[in-house]
């Protein structure tokens, strides 16, 4: 993906929490390898049973993704994204999970969102288009 990343790294994560994001970065880079259907059919499926992550949960999946690797704090924008919605998913909890393109100048990204809102993103993400979303299980009503 192409989209410039702020490279700012917020403090490290507590030690207790570090194995857990670790994880979640080592599976999105093994995930990231595959080829966008199956990304998505994957995502699909690990997202159910988790609740709506709000914008607080993601910040903090976010931040401690890029706080400890090196690429998704720069231009690793898949492999981050995917890991801050597999670290939400570890503590009960999925955002939406996005990939999309702008046309002029052509750029790819990915990111995530809660309630609706970019998670952490530059204000240029307005003009991309979203071509992949992974959205929280819907709540069924019973």
């Amino acid at each position: 993906m192409s989209l410039h990343a702020h490279a700012t790294r917020a403090g490290r994560p507590p030690w207790r929490q570090r194995p857990a994001a670790l994880a979640a970065i080592g599976a999105a880079r093994l995930i990231e390898r595959m080829p966008p259907a199956r990304i998505r059919r994957l995502l699909l499926r690990l997202r159910r049973g988790a609740r709506p992550a709000d914008p607080a949960e993601a910040l903090a999946a976010r931040q401690a993704v890029v706080a400890l690797s090196m690429r998704c704090a720069g231009q690793g924008c898949l492999q981050r994204s995917i890991a801050a919605a597999l670290l939400c998913r570890t503590r009960g909890t999925w955002p939406t999970w996005r990939t999309g393109v702008r046309t002029e100048p052509f750029r790819a990204h990915a990111w995530i969102e809660a309630d609706g809102h970019p998670i952490d993103e530059p204000a240029e993400l307005a003009h991309f288009h979203p071509l992949m979303t992974v959205p929280p299980t819907p709540a069924t009503t019973g």
